[in-house]
């Protein structure tokens, strides 16, 4: 778990390895005169490149039937009640489509196909105009077995008979993961073949429950999750599903359609308010209308519940209480699927066994339709719903269109969730964050034969994060986030702090180093760590990705834990293997350290070889160690110091069986430059040994330093 305490604090501005160069301020540049403004003032250029796009369908008022013929003048757009000037305008007919020589295209998953696809041929974008653009998403994971085959039968019912050869459809499916299972195709064959692998499917996934094989520790806090909780990670599984299809899209200009098949979707309260809202502003941006199926069909309400509840009591049976209230669960199930589809220009289906008018109504709909585009005169970013109103000059003539959008946010207008959110995405981003310079070390040290504490160490310039004056401290806040994966991908440990920095002005925090450090307990293994941190006043992140090697010591003839380099010690009560005598090492995870610093070293050996007892011993008596240690620097291929040799005849650690050796190595008379440091390690009494190396960097003190005695009198060890 993370840890964050106040003596923490102290060690932010601790460091000063490097000092950066001072940035250009404002009154140290030279002022432009007035006939440079003059000519600066003439280069200014805004331009929003935002484009909102809205399709727009026209019906005659008294035939239904599609009007074909208006022009981009005909068309009036208002955004909260403000008139937009038009920036594109296209119109889109099936009547008009060229017929593809390529039977598969590429949109989804390019370079990747279900089983039983073609090969992905890539079509070039003129070549989807006027067609229709179709995926048909399957949410396994929300449908029995019944609704599977009703949606299932219907899909293909429609391939075989009402597919027509402008439409060009894709499969996509939610059960365990979401895939791909047919990228856009015209191949009536392909697609049926895939359908029917979802047929006869059992009810799997979140929703259903799943068994885990996993071997992670049960919860023993007596914590039970209620349904409710168990439904807003279901919820949120499946608006991130659609949310991901949605982006995956966002570069095909033409109008999508996605036909929805669920077993009904769960929300309560506003927990699953940002991802609704996600999900919903992906697919507006990829001009993605979704028409949501209720696969479970007509259904009879009854006051005594289903199978899956238990039996009523008291009077709600008899009083219309028990019908009202699984009457308003029912619906509430729908509310989610009605809303993706009306705030995305889609249609929803509820109640009906019969799926054929959603089919219908999808190729209706993009029969014909008109692509209007506009860059909003509106150029705050706020995240604010806008809505749209769209007239036609010609009467008897009816619109259907989306009603509005979710402007773009900056981070300044982004809530709580949307921020968590974008936290969460970069952390599991295969893409690294590098607009924040952050470095990581990670250690370990044995707490047990099968369990070691594994520091981790982060580091931010502070000249990277942008301080706020408040009187005269210098105020920021930092979010850091953080996971440990396995050789599996299973993430089996999660950081999250809030760091709140208040800092004295005169300790120039811009000009040193941030240091955060949190632990974990694992077992032995390999592990992949990725931390995230981002800087809460413009939002900018960077991220850091390290893999570290929990060693099975049990063959291990010397036994030894990470070597820690500090060149800082602070009190502590805390109880850690970086806790000695009262003193905590502050890890300095650079290795450059100054002149006028110590160098600290701090490492455990466990379980040492023990001496025979002599049979004349006296009874109680403990068998000794002899574990000898030392530090030799060494520059270029010559030995320019080593430290007397440590000696350590007992156990230092009790409950661990372990010896922690600690080295105090001051800088003074050590030439400025690398070195590379050797650390001699014998365990004379078992005959084994170690010698790591790793670097060092000494550079001159950022002032003058105050004389030292010479290195080999005052190294120590204990």
């Amino acid at each position: 778990m993370f840890r964050w305490t106040d003596k923490t604090i102290a060690i932010f501005v601790a460091l000063s390895l490097v000092a950066p160069v001072a940035p250009l301020r404002a009154q140290d540049a030279p002022k432009p005169s007035s006939d440079q403004n003059a000519q600066q003032s003439g280069f200014v250029l805004k331009v929003n490149a935002e484009l909102v796009l809205t399709n727009v369908v026209a019906r005659d008022t008294k035939t239904g039937e599609l009007v074909h013929d208006l022009k981009q003048t005909d068309f009036t757009v208002l955004e909260n009640g403000k008139k937009q000037e038009i920036a594109s305008f296209d119109f889109q007919s099936v009547d008009k489509a060229t017929p593809l020589n390529e039977a598969t295209i590429s949109g989804l998953a390019a370079g990747t196909t279900g089983p039983g696809s073609k090969a992905v041929a890539v079509a070039k974008p003129e070549d989807l105009r006027n067609h229709r653009l179709i995926v048909m998403f399957f949410d396994l994971a929300s449908m029995q077995p019944e609704d599977l085959d009703r949606s299932v039968d219907a899909a293909k019912d429609f391939l075989k008979k009402k597919m027509q050869p402008a439409d060009l459809v894709a499969l996509v499916s939610l059960g365990d993961t979401l895939k791909v299972d047919q990228d856009f195709t015209a191949d009536k064959d392909a697609l049926v073949h895939e359908v029917g692998v979802y047929n006869g499917t059992q009810g799997q996934g979140f929703a259903q429950g799943s068994t885990s094989t996993s071997n992670q520790a049960e919860d023993t806090t007596g914590y039970t999750p209620d349904e409710s909780e168990y439904n807003d990670l279901n919820t949120d599984r499946e608006l991130f599903a659609l949310r991901a299809i949605a982006k995956s899209l966002e570069k095909i200009s033409e109008k999508k359609s996605l036909l929805y098949f669920s077993g009904g979707i769960s929300r309560d309260g506003i927990e699953n308010q940002a991802s609704l809202r996600t999900a919903i502003n992906a697919a507006v941006r990829a001009n993605l209308a979704i028409y949501s199926v209720d696969t479970r069909g007509l259904q009879a309400v009854s006051p005594l519940g289903d199978a899956s509840t238990g039996s009523l009591r008291g009077q709600g049976a008899y009083n219309g209480g028990a019908l009202q209230n699984n009457m308003n669960e029912n619906f509430a199930t729908q509310e989610v699927m009605a809303t993706l589809s009306s705030d995305t220009g889609g249609k929803a289906f509820f109640d009906s066994n019969d799926f054929a008018p959603a089919f219908a109504q999808v190729q209706r709909d993009t029969s014909a339709y008109y692509a209007i585009g506009f860059h909003s005169a509106n150029a705050t970013r706020d995240g604010k719903y806008r809505k749209l109103t769209i007239k036609i000059n010609r009467p008897g003539i009816k619109l259907e269109y989306r009603p509005g959008y979710y402007a773009p946010a900056d981070f300044a207008h982004s809530g709580k969730e949307d921020r968590e959110r974008d936290l969460d995405e970069q952390l599991a981003s295969d893409l690294p964050a590098t607009d924040v310079a952050v470095y990581l070390d990670a250690m370990y040290f044995r707490l047990d034969e099968n369990r070691f504490y594994v520091p981790v160490s982060l580091i931010v310039p502070g000249s990277q994060i942008p301080f706020v004056k408040g009187g005269d401290k210098d105020k920021a806040t930092l979010d850091i986030i953080g996971t440990v994966i396995d050789e599996v991908k299973r993430p089996i440990g999660r950081a999250r702090e809030t760091v709140k920095l208040n800092l004295d002005a005169t300790q120039q925090a811009r000009q040193k180093n941030i240091q955060y450090t949190t632990s974990f307990n694992l077992p032995p293994g390999k592990y992949h760590l990725k931390f995230v941190v981002r800087e809460n006043q413009t939002g900018r992140m960077g991220s850091f990705e390290a893999d570290i090697t929990l060693p099975e010591m049990k063959k291990a003839p010397l036994k030894m834990s990470s070597i820690l380099l500090a060149s800082t010690r602070q009190p502590s009560k805390e109880q850690s293997p970086l806790v000695r005598n009262g003193q905590q090492y502050v890890p300095n995870i650079s290795h450059v350290f100054r002149q006028d610093q110590h160098l600290f070293l701090l490492y455990e050996i466990y379980a040492p070889t023990r001496e025979k007892l002599a049979d004349k011993q006296p009874k109680g008596t403990k068998p000794g160690i002899n574990l000898l240690s030392s530090l030799e620097l060494i520059q270029g291929s010559t030995k320019v110091y080593e430290t007397p040799v440590v000696k350590a005849t007992a156990i230092n650690v009790e409950g661990r069986d372990a010896v922690s050796i600690e080295l105090d190595v001051p800088l003074g008379a050590l030439k400025p430059g690398p070195y590379i440091c050797q650390l001699n390690v014998i365990d004379d009494v078992g005959g084994s040994f170690a010698f790591p190396r790793f670097a060092l960097l000494v550079r001159e003190p950022t002032a003058p330093a105050t004389p030292q005695p010479a290195p080999g009198s005052a190294a120590s060890g204990r």
